[in-house]
């Protein structure tokens, strides 16, 4: 995995896949993976599948020509709410994007460790 930032200040977790690594054929299969790895978990509950992609397409927005398809899954550790602020870093959204050639997986740095290793593990997880 690789870290980046994004807007030079949003902090960007980005694991690129080629599709010859990864068992899953469509972004909805790899959505699918994640959804089973958060229902796993002890306290992640899945929220939302947004279709990135079709959204943008709809409303007439622009999306980069090597872009397929784009979909994020959405989902929550939250064991606590210790004050206002953390309204502001949950839920958590992992995105999962197609090129023509690799699988682009990303997600933002989650405020608990053990809630960002969890996210980097099941990305990990992908690789065949």
């Amino acid at each position: 995995m690789k870290e980046s930032r994004f807007k030079e200040k949003y902090p960007v977790w980005t694991l690129t896949l080629d599709k010859s690594e990864v068992k899953h054929k469509s972004v909805s299969e790899i959505l699918d993976y994640f959804k089973k790895k958060i229902e796993e978990h002890p306290i992640a509950v899945y929220i939302a599948t947004f279709d990135h992609y079709s959204h943008t397409k709809k409303i007439g927005g622009e999306i980069a020509s090597e872009i397929l398809d784009m979909q994020n899954i959405i989902f929550c550790f939250g064991p606590e709410i210790p004050n206002t602020k953390v309204a502001a870093v949950r839920p958590r959204s992992i995105g999962v994007c197609e090129l023509e050639s690799q699988f682009v997986i990303e997600f933002m740095e989650a405020p608990s460790p053990k809630a960002h290793e969890a996210m980097i593990s099941w990305s990990k997880g992908l690789k065949a």
